[in-house]
């Protein structure tokens, strides 16, 4: 039973079941205390011991009834030696009816075309080719040739009834591999698709793809905040403070009793972040303010601004909402209008300039377009002088900054970074860049 259970789990954790190597040898225990025999009892012992979560217990529940569709459980051992089995060639199983026989012959051929390993739908019909082969296609396909070519009639009628038998042994067989790509392909297509979406330019997500893109933003910033909190744990680790253990150490005839190790205080990154809600930059803003307040473990204070002609804070609507219900409030109290930089800038500043320190970093998220008014470049070095940075995250390329009313070619002097992003992986790339730099230089 040991493979099986290996390849459920490895079925559990790509339908996002997370499993620790301690949590999977208390499955093995669990399973050799209650035995497979009676289903319910071996699906409650593995429930309680892996599922941790009302959401991972519906996905184990899933994958449970997926991967152990068979209405028996087979020992993968005893799967492996039917197939090796010579004195039970296909055409007998198929002809005598052993539904056990092949039930087992088809889970071994199985293993040795490796069908768990299947990452897309497209390799289902190689896969199903595959595992026949190992259960003895060919020589099925040899005795239903020679039988057609008998003179006999009842020959020639074994023969169409091997032919519907084997037909069936077909859909049998991609029923088999169809489960194991909704197991393990179905991970692989949504890897695909993330890995697609997280290139794609944050001003065209299509409407159908937003709730897969909130679920990918919300995952990348949960991977950041956590390497980045392991990161602080690592650099907490201090180096021996001679000078001050040998001090100590005087009070006790010079051993050494009390250690003691130097210490670094190393602080969570305040960040102010101003977002253009306005009609051309609205979608990029909407992701960025998710992914930043899901950095909760990272962050120590997040102010968020939100402007198209007029600045407002909005950290209300963020600490009272759900993060969805209140990007569209903002949007509906202040998005959606032509931009004014200069009379935005002026509201920041009125409103968190005094706030600002040497632990700030100020992240703009905007296309510096600001339709000819007064950029106020007095209020952006004033901003730069205060902050510990200003990052600039442009939604347009460069080649597009400082033509028409882009007015970034001024901006980006009074700027620690400025920078072209407009997907999550850049996003991602540029978010951790600011939060390493609130670690201490080893």
């Amino acid at each position: 039973m040991q493979r099986p259970l290996e390849d459920f789990l490895r079925a559990l954790r790509a339908s996002e079941v997370r499993i620790s190597p301690a949590e999977a040898i208390d499955a093995y225990r669990a399973v050799a205390e209650v035995g497979f025999s009676d289903r319910e009892l071996f699906r409650d012992a593995l429930c309680v011991t892996l599922a941790k979560t009302a959401e991972e217990i519906d996905r184990f529940e899933t994958c449970f009834d997926t991967f152990w569709a068979r209405d028996e459980l087979t020992d993968g051992a005893a799967a492996e030696a039917a197939v090796g089995d010579g004195s039970s060639p296909l055409a007998d199983m198929l002809l005598t009816g052993d539904a056990a026989g092949l039930a087992q012959a088809m889970e071994g051929a199985a293993a040795l075309a490796r069908a768990g390993d299947i990452q897309l739908r497209a390799q289902r019909n190689l896969i199903v080719r595959r595992m026949l082969d190992v259960m003895g296609l060919r020589d099925l396909e040899a005795r239903i040739g020679a039988l057609r070519d008998g003179k006999e009639t009842a020959d020639r009628a074994a023969a169409e009834r091997l032919a519907g038998l084997r037909a069936d042994l077909f859909a049998q067989a991609g029923q088999y591999v169809e489960r194991q790509a909704r197991l393990h392909a179905g991970e692989t297509a949504r890897r695909l698709r993330e890995s697609i979406l997280a290139q794609q330019a944050l001003t065209s997500v299509e409407a159908e793809d937003f709730r897969a893109m909130e679920t990918l933003v919300r995952r990348m910033a949960r991977r950041l905040a956590s390497r980045y909190t392991r990161r602080r744990r690592q650099a907490k680790v201090g180096r021996l403070d001679v000078r001050k253990t040998v001090a100590r150490a005087m009070a006790h005839g010079g051993v050494p009793f009390d250690v003691v190790w130097k210490s670094r205080a190393i602080h969570k990154p305040k960040i102010a972040v101003i977002c253009d809600v306005s009609r051309s930059v609205a979608a990029a803003a909407q992701f960025l303010l998710l992914f930043l307040y899901s950095l909760n473990e990272a962050v120590e204070r997040l102010d968020a601004f939100a402007f198209s002609d007029r600045a407002i804070c909005v950290n209300d609507l963020l600490d009272d909402e759900t993060v969805d219900d209140a990007i569209t409030l903002i949007l509906r109290r202040i998005g959606l209008r032509p931009t004014n930089y200069g009379a935005a800038l002026e509201d920041f500043d009125g409103l968190m300039g005094q706030k600002l320190d040497r632990r700030t970093t100020v992240i703009v998220l905007g296309d510096g377009r600001s339709n000819f008014s007064d950029p106020r470049l007095d209020l952006m070095r004033r901003i730069s002088g205060r902050a510990r940075a200003v990052i600039w995250l442009n939604p347009e390329p460069e080649t597009y900054w400082g033509q028409g009313d882009s007015r970034m070619d001024a901006y980006r002097r009074f700027c620690t970074v400025a920078k072209t992003c407009n997907t999550l992986r850049q996003l991602e790339r540029i978010i951790d860049d600011v939060l390493r730099t609130y670690l201490p230089k080893t």
